[in-house]
């Protein structure tokens, strides 16, 4: 079982970056599933540049075809997003717009942080990952200012999150099966 965890802002000086590496670092801990940091700035994608809309999947250009390919391999995803005006970032719309196939039938959970945890921001993604055929566990992490700012305590909310996760990308492992 493989389970992205994707760095949701490429915005410089971002404290999420410390967030998501506290992630793997917990995440990879655990024997049920193997855990790696995919970071949007590292990715580098372009504002969504495919002349056909993703839902074909017919995708024109090398970097959708790379990022397709890296997505694909995927069971879940765990989206480490700030709030940015009550929803998550540019950057991170961008490359969920890129795909479609590629995220459908896997599940995702969530560590929003910002003013409010980040929960608006998760609220949106979830909306628009309900479009993508991605299935969301109820359990979340929100971090506040605080928790940012006096260290990161939250590991058994994030263990309880995690254990969600692995049990609904491995039931949904066998549905992508039957599709495939």
């Amino acid at each position: 079982m493989r389970i992205a965890v994707i760095l949701g802002s490429t915005r410089p000086g971002r404290r999420s970056e410390a967030v998501a590496q506290w992630v793997v670092n917990v995440a990879n801990a655990r024997t049920d599933a193997s855990f790696e940091l995919v970071d949007l700035a590292e990715v580098g994608l372009p504002l969504l540049d495919e002349p056909v809309p993703a839902i074909f999947g017919e995708y024109a250009h090398a970097h959708t075809r790379a990022w397709a390919a890296r997505i694909a391999q995927y069971d879940g995803f765990v989206f480490v997003t700030p709030e940015y005006n009550h929803s998550f970032s540019a950057a991170l719309k961008n490359a969920l717009d890129y795909l479609y196939a590629e995220w459908n039938d896997k599940a995702a959970g969530f560590v929003g942080l910002g003013g409010n945890g980040g929960l608006r921001a998760v609220e949106q993604l979830r909306l628009v990952l309900a479009e993508l055929k991605v299935a969301t566990v109820r359990t979340q992490v929100a971090l506040g200012r605080g928790e940012l700012q006096e260290g990161l305590r939250q590991d058994e909310q994030l263990n309880a999150m995690l254990d969600e996760l692995v049990a609904w990308a491995s039931a949904l492992r066998s549905l992508r099966a039957v599709a495939a």
